[in-house]
């Protein structure tokens, strides 16, 4: 299993190395912040998600790439949402999502799909089995990312489905640090997912 882990990197540069060590750390820290509904989840975020455009590209990850980018622009929205404050409370509260968010959701993942679909035939890039995994994750991360820039639980569900189907995903691509950070990544949107109800349950009117 180590020496699995370790073959990836023969032929890996210094830089990448440091690099995927450097998204590993920022990505654990950025979901612990938004477990704990801290705003420091975007600026965290933003240093992981960058650098890991960098890394996809060269892997030629289209998908994945592209979803990162996405990433980034959302985690600004999502910053900005999250600092918004009236009359001295915080405008976005930890809140399910309605049936419009829910449509909207779906619409989302959906076109999402259809999009990182074309974007592999505009590189001109070959779509093997498991880019239909990678494309089909970027639908599930893709409304996740937007759920948590409002403060939705349901974001919780989207990146724990998300994670455990990634975690085999990168470690098939040779990607070691990235599918162990997904290992973590789990059991932190699991974490979350829990703290955040417990939140939600204790606003509820009585």
């Amino acid at each position: 299993m180590i020496d699995f882990f370790l073959d990836a990197y023969k032929n890996a540069t210094t830089f990448d190395i440091v690099m995927e060590a450097i998204v590993f750390f920022f990505g654990i820290i950025s979901v612990y912040y938004a477990k704990k509904e801290n705003i420091l989840v975007y600026p965290t975020g933003i240093i992981a998600t960058v650098i890991t455009v960098y890394l996809l590209y060269k892997a030629a990850y289209f998908a994945d790439m592209t979803l990162n980018i996405y990433f980034s622009i959302m985690s600004i929205y999502g910053w900005i949402n999250w600092s918004r404050v009236k009359d001295n409370q915080h405008v976005f509260k930890i809140s399910r999502t309605n049936t419009k968010q829910k449509i909207i959701g779906v619409l989302l993942f959906f076109l999402t799909i259809v999009v990182t679909y074309c974007i592999y035939h505009l590189f001109g890039k070959e779509i093997l089995p498991e880019n239909y995994i990678d494309i089909f994750t970027a639908g599930i991360f893709f409304t996740g990312m937007w759920y948590m820039a409002l403060k939705k639980i349901e974001n919780w569900t989207l990146w724990i489905i998300g994670d455990i189907i990634a975690v085999p995903l990168y470690a098939y691509r040779g990607l070691g640090m990235l599918s162990l950070q997904y290992v973590f990544f789990t059991i932190l949107a699991i974490l979350a997912y829990l703290e955040w109800r417990k939140i939600l349950n204790n606003n509820q009117p009585i």
